[in-house]
């Protein structure tokens, strides 16, 4: 594999601080990527399912 293609040429390199803005939190950066899950919904959907296939096994029953 050539030397470009693996990055060894700045894999070592120091990570890049701004003097400019400041760092921001662990908690705002994850509140970026909060919209974009792809979960958004599931906890409700799994309940929601639930209900209903509880409702059917009680109208199978009567």
């Amino acid at each position: 594999m050539k030397n470009e293609d693996t990055y060894e040429d700045i894999i070592n390199l120091p990570h890049h601080v701004s003097h400019h803005h400041p760092q921001m939190s662990l908690e705002n950066r994850a509140a970026q990527f909060a919209p974009f899950s792809a979960l958004t919904g599931l906890e409700r959907a799994l309940h929601d399912a639930a209900l209903k296939r509880e409702e059917r096994k009680k109208n199978q029953q009567e």
